[in-house]
């Protein structure tokens, strides 16, 4: 009986080293080399401080900036860790709220969520991507007619005439990915750095 397991239990020790632990660890050598930043989570410094990442949204709710996709993370209640919370851009716990479009809950927090985006906004028509959240809860990127409809506000919060601020919007425009896949895109984290840079600088 011997002679059969041993075969078995040699290869699972064999596999087990080869793709538990020589794999990764040349994937993740291979990596650093090549691509650091990337395999380091593409993090964002200012003034030596990680302030976030390229990956992951944030929530940003001063009229000052430019404001993200709703996320529909969730995190522990630190009041009872049986139960969950709100907790936007949650990295530990991505994923989307998974409501029906029948679904009262959703009507209404797309409902309230139009409502004050046209109460900030003005009348211009709100694009579906401040309104929906995407499948991750962690979408750092807004399309540029999301930009480009909150920069009345940002431009009345700021003290700024709005044509500078869009040409910062248009000047961040990410295109498709080699000109096919996707839609164009700003990363919001990067909109408003550049923001924080402009309103730096002497006039």
């Amino acid at each position: 009986m011997l002679k059969e397991v041993r075969p078995a239990i040699v290869l699972v020790v064999l596999l087990t080293a080869i793709t538990g632990l020589a794999y990764p660890l040349a994937v993740t050598g291979l990596a650093q080399v090549l691509f650091a930043r990337q395999a380091e989570g593409s993090l964002i410094e200012r003034d030596g401080k990680v302030i976030g990442s390229d990956l992951i949204g944030q929530a940003f709710t001063s009229d000052r900036y430019f404001h993200g996709r709703p996320s529909a993370t969730l995190g522990a209640d630190p009041n009872d860790p049986s139960k969950t919370v709100p907790a936007p851009y949650n990295a530990a716990n991505s994923g989307g709220s998974n409501l029906g479009p029948t679904n009262k809950a959703l009507v209404e927090r797309v409902q309230g969520a139009l409502e004050r985006l046209q109460a900030e906004n003005g009348s211009a028509p709100v694009p579906a991507d401040l309104l929906t959240t995407s499948a991750s809860g962690l979408d750092p990127h807004i399309s540029p007619e999301a930009a480009l409809v909150q920069v009345p506000r940002v431009a009345r919060a700021r003290g700024l005439p709005e044509e500078p601020l869009r040409q910062v919007v248009n000047g961040l425009v990410e295109g498709r990915q080699l000109g096919l896949i996707g839609e164009p895109r700003l990363n919001v984290l990067a909109l408003n750095l550049a923001l924080d840079r402009m309103a730096a600088q002497p006039r």
